[in-house]
């Protein structure tokens, strides 16, 4: 019976080699011993099986694992792998035979297979208050849809696409090019691996149509900048028989003239009298359905924030709402009447005759500040 040889030592690695460093050997391994730079060359074919027999192995986490413990056995003997031919080997290591030589190496044909359509992807700009109430809107979407005189096929009627007769319907041709064979796209189907005799006059043979699709949209109370809405099959019309991809409505909540964003809550700046501040008041401040009441507490001082319990917006999916925040701004006046003055100054006057006031003013005398 014929020994084995070790997964390592067939790709020449060390046992603690990582995952890159053991691709990185069999791609070399691979471009040494590929049959088409080693014609007719029995021993370079074999070393080739070998080599993608040991990568298989040793790419794979849990293979690699067991056959460090329990040698080929672990993995059921070993021998070449799943490969019966190197057309398989090929096909199941594509990505590294892709990198190798810039082309796709073997494997199946993807023409003829079911194919999902391409999302789409469309920006919505809509205000705080739709943002807070939610909305339907209607939106008009350019978008390709199924012919729906040929219903996709691409043919006209009485008519259907024909088996491609160069690639056979696989939708790849073979080429030689130095050592190496490689699979390109047929070029007389274009890797579709059918072609239309008789063209559908209304898509001409492409087997869709552009047209603008009108569609309504569910804007969820609570929503904010960046969220996305999906709306399931609304997206380019997938190929051979796949499902269309989906659209993607990405929002854009505007700026608000009253009130400032931070989550679900809202912040609002509102200015009260020099008057109402020191002597509090009923007040009535903006809010997103109506005004809302607040109670101004005597003294309070610009700059002061009050919350209001669930005024803010709705948090998405729940029952709950944000607050309103509302800082005080007090208003200085500006312009004062005779009397306005009077009372200030006599205002003035009292304040300056409190013991506290007194005893600020004999501090800075001492002090020499007056």
């Amino acid at each position: 019976m014929a020994i084995k040889r070790d997964y390592y030592e067939i790709l020449e690695v060390e046992r603690t080699a990582s995952g890159d460093e053991i691709k990185r050997a069999y791609r070399q391994m691979a471009l040494k011993y590929h049959p088409d730079r080693n014609p007719g060359n029995p021993e370079a074919e074999q070393k080739f099986k070998e080599a993608a027999g040991a990568y298989d192995i040793l790419r794979d986490p849990d293979k690699r694992s067991r056959y460090d413990k329990f040698g080929h056995e672990g993995v059921n003997g070993g021998g070449f792998g799943p490969f019966s031919s190197n057309e398989d080997i090929f096909s199941h290591f594509s990505d590294i035979f892709g990198d190798l030589f810039g082309f796709s190496m073997g494997g199946a044909a993807r023409a003829n297979r079911a194919q999902a359509g391409a999302n789409l992807r469309y920006n919505l700009s809509i205000s705080l208050r739709q943002a807070a109430k939610g909305d339907s809107i209607s939106l008009k979407i350019p978008k390709r849809v199924t012919c729906p005189e040929c219903e996709g096929t691409g043919a006209a009627a009485g008519s259907k696409p024909e088996t491609c007769a160069q690639c056979g319907g696989r939708g790849q041709v073979r080429h030689s090019q130095g050592f190496f064979q490689i699979a390109m796209p047929c070029p007389a189907c274009n890797g579709a691996g059918q072609v239309i005799r008789h063209p559908c006059p209304r898509c001409k043979g492409a087997a869709v149509i552009q047209e603008t699709r009108e569609l309504s949209v569910r804007v969820p109370p609570g929503v904010d900048s960046g969220n996305r809405l999906r709306l399931r099959g609304e997206g380019e019309p997938g190929v051979f028989g796949g499902p269309p991809g989906d659209l993607y409505v990405i929002l854009h909540v505007e700026d608000d003239p009253v009130f400032q964003r931070d989550g679900a809550h809202l912040l609002l700046t509102h200015e009260v009298t020099m008057v109402q501040a020191a002597l509090g008041d009923s007040i009535e401040v903006p809010g997103l359905d109506e005004p809302m009441k607040m109670e101004l507490p005597k003294g309070t001082q610009s700059g002061e924030v009050f919350r209001l319990a669930g005024g803010g917006l709705p948090i998405v999916n729940t029952n709950r709402k944000g607050d309103l925040l509302v800082e005080v701004k007090v208003l200085t006046p500006t312009s004062l009447s005779a009397k306005q003055e009077e009372l200030l100054r006599a205002f003035a006057e009292a304040e300056a005759d409190k013991p506290l006031n007194k005893a600020k003013k004999a501090f800075k005398k001492v002090m020499g500040m007056e």
